[in-house]
C-alpha cells in the first residue's frame, strides 16, 4: 500500500520561500518518477515539477528558476523548494508518484498561500 504524505505548506508573503516535503511509504521502490502538481479552484491540475529516478527534472515554465525539486532516496522523501513566491502560486499542491506500468499515486494535498 503506497502512501504519500505532504507537509510544509502555509502562508508566506510575496517574495518569500517555502519548502514542501512528501514522505512516501509502501512500495516506493516501484516508482520511476516523483513530483508535484497543483490545482487552483475551477482549473485543471497542472504539473509543477517532476524528477525521475535518473535525476532528470522537468518544470512548469511559470516556476522555472524559482522552484527546485530534490529527492532524498534514503528517506523516501521528495522536496520542493519554492523561492520568490508570487500570489499566483497560491493553491493546493499535491505530491505525485509514477510507476513504469502507468500506476499513479497522489498525496492529500497541502495549501500554499502567498499574500501580504
Amino acid at each position: 500500500q503506497v502512501q504519500l504524505v505532504e507537509s510544509g505548506g502555509g502562508l508566506v508573503q510575496p517574495g518569500g520561500s517555502l519548502r514542501l516535503s512528501c514522505a512516501a511509504s509502501g512500495s516506493v521502490f516501484t516508482f520511476n518518477a516523483m513530483g508535484w502538481y497543483r490545482q487552483a479552484p475551477g482549473k485543471q491540475r497542472e504539473m509543477v515539477a517532476i524528477r525521475t529516478n535518473g535525476g532528470n527534472t522537468n518544470y512548469a515554465e511559470s516556476v522555472k528558476g524559482r522552484f527546485t525539486i530534490s529527492r532524498d532516496n534514503a528517506k523516501n522523501t521528495v522536496h520542493l523548494d519554492m523561492n520568490s513566491l508570487k500570489p499566483e502560486d497560491t493553491t493546493v499542491y499535491y505530491c505525485y508518484a509514477h510507476q513504469p506500468w502507468g500506476g499513479e499515486y497522489w498525496g492529500q494535498g497541502t495549501q500554499v498561500t502567498v499574500s501580504s
